[in-house]
């Protein structure tokens, strides 16, 4: 039951999760802006 207690294996697959989630997020993030200020110079070059 201890060894059960101590086992923090778990614990370090939340934390990549975690990261990896919240790096997904700031990528998608980056990309959304990127490509809205890419559209605003696409339009106004376009026109």
């Amino acid at each position: 039951m201890t060894d059960f207690l101590h086992d923090e294996s778990g614990a370090t697959a939340i934390e990549y999760a975690l990261v990896a989630s919240l790096i997904a997020a700031v990528i998608v993030l980056a990309v959304t802006n990127l490509g809205q200020s890419v559209l605003a110079l696409y339009e106004r070059i376009q026109f």
